[in-house]
């Protein structure tokens, strides 16, 4: 298995350095990660840092609540494609899942999303399961899944629940074959990494990537 190359090397701290984006991107063309997930701020120079590799810059909208307006989020997406941006993982309003408010979530995501599948751009839908009933999390499989998303995303980070073994076969379950996974929160080595990925997982997005590589050398499993 190459884990490297599922994994999302994310740094989304709110006093995030310069210096934090150039080292995380530094360690993510040389582990050869997928992605470095960072703040909007922060697009250009991940871009300039990773210029030349296959490290996608990914970065977050709606981030970590969702209960921005969707014209904000709209805004957030159009800076982020501005800026260069490949990946958009975007934090849908959690609290609109909680009143039971499909037809708000419906019209949110179908705002956003021709935006982004125009600019040909990796859509990552954040739902934090940890926080949801198994209803809730397979209404959410149903609803984007039928929207043309690449990627369900477990957890921001932020919750008092991360990603779970358990919620991504959940999404396995119920998801379309076409849409992928994403595991994220609380993913700090390589034995919890592997469970992901053995239940579903085909993205993982982790600040503990390197340690996570380093332990999955260690288990002779390559990176």
């Amino acid at each position: 298995m190459q884990l490297n190359q599922y994994i999302d090397h994310t740094i989304l701290k709110p006093t995030v350095l310069i210096s934090d984006i150039e080292k995380v991107c530094a360690e993510a063309i040389e582990y050869q990660f997928a992605a470095v997930c960072i703040p909007p701020n922060f697009i250009k120079k991940a871009k300039e840092y990773t210029a030349g590799s296959t490290v996608k810059v990914a970065t977050v909208i709606g981030f970590p609540f969702g209960y921005s307006a969707v014209e904000a989020k709209l805004a957030e997406i159009v800076l982020a494609l501005v800026d260069g941006v490949d990946e958009l993982d975007i934090v849908i309003n959690i609290s609109a899942i909680k009143n039971n408010d499909w037809a708000y979530l419906a019209n949110e995501i179908n705002h956003l999303m021709p935006v982004i599948k125009q600019n040909l751009k990796t859509v990552k839908i954040i739902i934090e399961s940890g926080i949801l009933t198994d209803d809730e999390i397979i209404k959410c499989c149903q609803l984007y899944g039928a929207a043309g998303i690449d990627y369900l995303k477990t957890s921001t980070g932020y919750a008092e629940k991360g990603a779970s073994v358990a919620a991504v076969q959940l999404f396995r379950k119920h998801l379309p074959a076409d849409v992928q996974i994403k595991a994220s929160g609380g993913i700090r080595d390589y034995a919890f990494a592997k469970e992901l990925v053995d239940a579903g997982a085909t993205r993982l997005g982790c600040s503990a990537g390197v340690a996570i590589v380093k332990g999955a050398a260690a288990s002779g499993d390559g990176y």
